[in-house]
């Protein structure tokens, strides 16, 4: 059973600018080992920013940011180390073109975790076939479609055995008939304990795969709850706003 009460992450007081613009202000959140916590708002509202600070890929400029108890390291070794353990899944796939997708996904585990490469072959096999691709194995990302090559991309963070995988708007650069497969990933991936933060306009996704959902919206987080309760039951007007637009749809 997973230990939901001790937090894998937290933030405190964080805040960033990009020159005049504020980007996250005063950010107080927790992640818990297993739980997948996804995060909506508009365009703008600071999310992307957010999931990229906790791997430090974005820097702060203030408060701190503590993973699995340790404040966030500032670069060298310490932060290697750190990247490692949190998997982390872009929009936009990020696969070495001139590789072929088992070697993308071995890649990480030999040169950073030092993994003899037929126990990495191995392990990349069995996750291509839990991503559902393990027939493209000798493929380049290329010959993929954009669904297939996000696949590969989950199957590469999670060849690393991370503590958690953060997903920055896995789905947003795929033709609409491609998201559901890159979904049905992930929902498995939630229902197996892998602790996600998950930015997404995907609200099927959050309404069914979410423990806790946060609405961001100014560089701020203006309302966090449960699915079922935010998408029923919304406490704040910017919210409500927010769901009015999106779900006539």
């Amino acid at each position: 059973m997973t230990d939901h009460s001790t937090p894998l992450v937290k933030l405190e007081n964080v805040n960033k600018h990009f020159g005049a613009l504020h980007v996250l202000k005063d950010i107080n959140l927790t992640v818990s080992r297993g739980e997948v916590l996804v995060v909506i708002g508009p365009s703008g509202g600071g999310k992307s920013t957010l999931c990229r600070a906790i791997n430090r890929l974005e820097t702060i400029d203030g408060g701190q940011i503590v993973f699995d108890g340790r404040p966030l390291p500032a670069e060298g070794k310490a932060l290697a180390a750190l990247r490692s353990e949190v998997g982390m899944v872009f929009q936009s796939f990020n696969l070495f073109a001139h590789k072929t997708i088992r070697e993308n996904v071995t890649l990480g585990p030999v040169k950073v975790r030092g993994i003899a490469r037929d126990k990495a072959n191995a392990r990349a096999m069995e996750l291509l076939e839990r991503v559902g691709i393990a027939a493209q194995a000798d493929k380049y990302p290329a010959q993929l479609s954009g669904g297939q090559q996000q696949r590969v991309a989950i199957a590469r963070a999670l060849a690393m055995d991370p503590k958690m995988i953060l997903f920055d708007e896995p789905t947003s650069a795929l033709d609409p008939e491609m998201v559901q497969e890159v979904l049905d990933v992930m929902v498995a991936l939630a229902r197996d304990g892998m602790t996600m933060v998950v930015v997404t306009h995907e609200m099927g996704f959050a309404r069914k795969a979410a423990n806790r959902v946060v609405f961001m919206a100014e560089g701020q987080i203006v309302e966090e709850s449960t699915p079922d309760e935010f998408f029923t039951n919304a406490r704040t007007e910017r919210a409500k706003d927010f769901l009015s637009k999106i779900l006539t749809h």
